[in-house]
């Protein structure tokens, strides 16, 4: 089944009337069921995102060696003082790798951005958000959503689309850590761990519905609200004995320092922890450059080193040192000045976007400055890839569009082993980061035509 067939019938039977009556669904349901990232809605387009069985199939078999090099340089680096000094950790950092989290798993849950392009299966994945990756709850709801379109009903005559969700693996790769940790007797208190204020919380609401729904204790709270007494971590009479971290362990550790009560719960093993403070070095963009770097492809099988050189896009940390490009020897910071139309650089501990610099945006000056600030405060520099661009309806001032827009493919992946459900991101701007502004989510279906 071609892919290009599915969206021109899709967009063929959208007429103006179906699109505005479509589209009222679409906001109804997205205010009812809270699908804001803050104040901003979710999504702004009529269709989802489509890939054919054997895309989503290729996606998930080219991510499995990958996902192999991820673990062996994670384990490698626990072991090896020369291999985790690549990860750039901060000390404060350093002192958290010796807490072990009570299960073996060093990302439950977690993602992989990268950027398909889907014609010729290049696949290239440019983070690893192995610390709190969001949007499982959004996707699943937003493609109940889809589901319910006036479009949908026209479309499903013709192909027939499933859905990708993954709330439940969440639920179940928490379940899993909390019986590693505690033993199946115990019974799981969970609470969902973030500030008040941050854009997802609407997001938090939805994980605590289902959670209840599934019959676990669930509450959302703060760092603030949490105390450390008695050998346990509490929110008022609330004993809590699993968080669901969705705060990164930077902004917990820089607003209430080491001895946080919930820092010192899970250090002292008082209370299971997902993701645990060992994820931060795959959360590290420097984790893509000790793939990458061929000082350590001693450290991966040929079947790893062969994905990571089809997969991973060139990246090193920025530092004065020679290294290879293409097979070739080259001196680091002259070449990434040289070549800035090919290169993008980014902090090595950020999110949403924050302090990326995309080379071809930039004039020479700007460039330079960029490497220099990149030189005093970790970052890696990444070669640029190919950003792929579909079509996607909308209605505007009441009008039907339809306009290409770029997209990324964020696979979740679960116990740091195999894919499980897709993220798509939508966006004019190429971060494509709806954190940084702008751009839309999309709930991703596997198609089939009927």
């Amino acid at each position: 089944m071609g892919l290009q067939d599915a969206i021109q019938t899709y967009h063929d039977l959208l007429t103006p009337q179906l699109a505005l009556e479509s589209q009222e669904h679409l906001d109804a349901q997205l205010r009812q069921q809270g699908l804001f990232f803050g104040s901003r809605p979710l999504c702004t387009v009529l269709r989802p995102r489509f890939l054919t069985y054997h895309q989503y199939r290729h996606l998930q078999t080219s991510i499995r060696p990958l996902l192999s090099a991820f673990d062996k340089s994670y384990r490698a680096a626990l072991e090896e003082v020369a291999i985790r000094e690549q990860f750039g950790l901060f000390p404060w950092e350093e002192s958290l790798m010796d807490v072990h989290p009570g299960y073996p798993y060093a990302t439950p849950v977690s993602r992989l951005d990268a950027f398909y392009m889907t014609g010729d299966e290049t696949l290239r994945f440019t983070e690893y958000n192995a610390e709190v990756p969001a949007a499982s709850a959004y996707n699943d709801v937003l493609s109940e959503v889809f589901y319910g379109l006036p479009i949908t009903r026209e479309f499903l005559h013709k192909y027939e689309i499933r859905s990708l969700p993954t709330r439940y693996r969440v639920m179940h790769a928490l379940l899993d850590a909390f019986r590693h940790w505690a033993g199946r007797r115990a019974v799981p208190r969970l609470a969902i761990l973030d500030w008040d204020d941050v854009p997802t919380y609407s997001e938090f609401r939805l994980f605590m519905n289902y959670f209840r729904s599934q019959g676990l204790e669930c509450i959302i709270c703060t760092p603030q609200e949490m105390e450390y007494r008695h050998g346990g971590l509490f929110v008022g009479d609330f004993h809590v004995n699993l968080i669901y971290k969705r705060i990164l362990i930077t902004e917990l550790v820089e607003r209430g320092g080491l001895e946080h009560p919930v820092v010192r719960a899970v250090r002292d093993g008082a209370v299971c922890m997902v993701n645990p403070f060992r994820c931060k070095l795959l959360y590290k963009k420097a984790s893509l450059a000790v793939l990458s770097d061929e000082r350590n492809s001693h450290l991966f099988s040929e079947t790893e080193r062969h994905a990571i050189s089809t997969h991973i896009p060139w990246t090193r940390t920025v530092a004065e040192r020679h290294t290879t490009f293409a097979g070739n020897k080259v001196d680091l910071i002259p070449f990434i000045v040289k070549y800035k139309d090919r290169m993008v650089l980014k902090p090595n501990d950020d999110y949403g976007g924050h302090g990326i610099v995309l080379g071809w945006l930039v004039d020479d000056q700007m460039w330079q400055t960029a490497v220099l600030h990149a030189m005093r405060s970790p970052h890696v520099v990444q070669e640029k890839v190919s950003i792929p661009r579909e079509p996607y309806p909308s209605v505007v001032n009441g009008q039907l569009q339809i306009y290409d827009r770029m997209l990324d493919t964020a696979p979740f992946i679960f116990y740091g082993e195999y894919v499980d459900g897709c993220l798509t991101r939508l966006g004019t701007d190429p971060l494509l980061n709806v954190t940084a502004g702008g751009g839309s989510s999309v709930p991703t279906f596997v198609v089939d035509r009927r």
